[in-house]
């Protein structure tokens, strides 16, 4: 079987087979150092309409309720920033995404149509997705911080690029929004780094608890870029805005087949079925494709209490899966991580989470623990359903 990953990088001249490169960050022969956060507060000013959770109000009942994606979210991941990594973390400001950035996955008349829609005042787009007059500021926003993360990701050798961001991306396809996204941050950084001819192959790793569904849809037919999902095995929402199916059926198209790596997981996988799918799919996958960068759209929603996954994961596994990150990133994309945030809905536990998805990053060690961490995991149906996609991708990836 001639695996899609065996293919020599023109720029680096490096392949799968070859020597691992030198590394920059930990466990490679260097120390991060520095934490670099991408920050603007034009996160804040994006406001999602309210109704019954994410859904317009029916009437029937007596309380609505604050859309999940509130702007507490990232306040209360900066305040914990502020209070446990002060002394790791740089805060810096960036610039919005140029249209240019944002056409190079989107099509232009969805970004007017977008712009046009904030600027007569918003309202929702889709059942679940909405916003205001400052949504298209703060989607530029969002998607400029991933593309300045990612920059850095390849510039500096002692440090992590995390792109602290709102709205998220990872929904929004081509030419629509979905799932709470307008503009694909991960997407647009990712697309940036190869035009510029910063990398030649890039790996998209998403941990969010949801399907990273306008990521794939945006390079289902490359092969320059690996999209390799883990999210909780969930049917699509809405025929309309998203049509894909977000299973082990969709590997990709074209010159993209076998770049696409979903790997849906039951309810409940916890901290164990996390890493089990990272030892036996997601690292020997990255590692097979030998990446120049490693982008992470760092959705913190399969936490233990999270409204709109529960998959059961404690702080401490979100530190294993920042760990494994750095890892990953060091030893086969020379150190070239960032991290871009995506989801996470409750208001204190991703915060809890976000820290130690940073800690493991890091490698450091706050002492902070998980207030919610009271959810077990189930192992036993995790493994299983990761053995699944293992068999699956084999067609395509030296798997065992």
């Amino acid at each position: 079987m001639a695996y899609p990953c065996h293919v020599t990088s023109e720029r680096t001249g490096r392949s799968a087979a070859s020597d691992p490169p030198e590394s920059r960050g930990p466990g490679g022969g260097g120390t991060v150092t520095e934490l670099r956060v991408f920050y603007d507060d034009a996160a804040l000013a994006h406001v999602a309409p309210g109704g019954e959770f994410d859904v317009p109000a029916s009437r029937r009942l007596a309380v609505e309720e604050p859309h999940p994606d509130r702007r507490e979210r990232v306040e209360n991941v900066v305040g914990i920033l502020r209070s446990e990594l002060a002394a790791e973390t740089t805060w810096t400001g960036f610039d919005p995404a140029t249209p240019t950035q944002l056409q190079r996955v989107h099509e232009p008349s969805y970004v007017a149509e977008i712009r046009t829609w904030a600027g007569e005042g918003g309202g929702r787009l889709t059942p679940d997705t909405g916003g205001n007059t400052e949504t298209y500021r703060a989607a530029l926003t969002a998607a400029g911080g991933a593309v300045a993360a990612a920059e850095r990701a390849i510039e500096a050798d002692d440090e992590v690029p995390y792109a602290l961001v709102r709205p998220s991306g990872h929904h929004a396809q081509s030419d629509r929004a979905d799932g709470f996204c307008f503009f694909n941050n991960v997407a647009v950084a990712a697309a940036h780094l190869l035009a510029t001819d910063r990398a030649d192959r890039v790996a998209v790793v998403d941990w969010d608890v949801h399907h990273a569904n306008g990521t794939q849809e945006i390079f289902y037919d490359r092969d320059d870029a690996l999209v390799v999902s883990l999210h909780q095995d969930h049917d699509s929402w809405d025929e309309e805005t998203h049509p894909q199916a977000c299973d082990l059926t969709e590997r990709g198209t074209g010159d993209g087949t076998g770049y696409t790596v979903n790997v849906p997981l039951p309810p409940g996988t916890g901290d164990d079925g996390y890493q089990y799918a990272v030892a036996e799919l997601v690292e020997p996958v990255v590692a097979s494709y030998d990446p120049d960068a490693v982008l992470v759209s760092a959705g913190q929603d399969p936490g233990t209490v999270d409204p709109l996954g529960r998959n059961a994961v404690t702080k401490s596994g979100f530190e294993s899966l920042g760990a494994d990150a750095r890892r990953i990133a060091a030893d086969h994309a020379g150190g070239s991580l960032a991290l871009v945030q995506e989801g996470g809905y409750h208001l204190s536990h991703v915060a809890y989470a976000t820290l130690g998805v940073l800690e493991g990053v890091l490698d450091v060690e706050t002492g902070v623990g998980d207030p919610y961490a009271n959810v077990p995991g189930d192992t036993r149906s995790a493994k299983r359903a990761v053995d699944e996609a293992v068999a699956a991708h084999g067609d395509f990836w030296p798997l065992r």
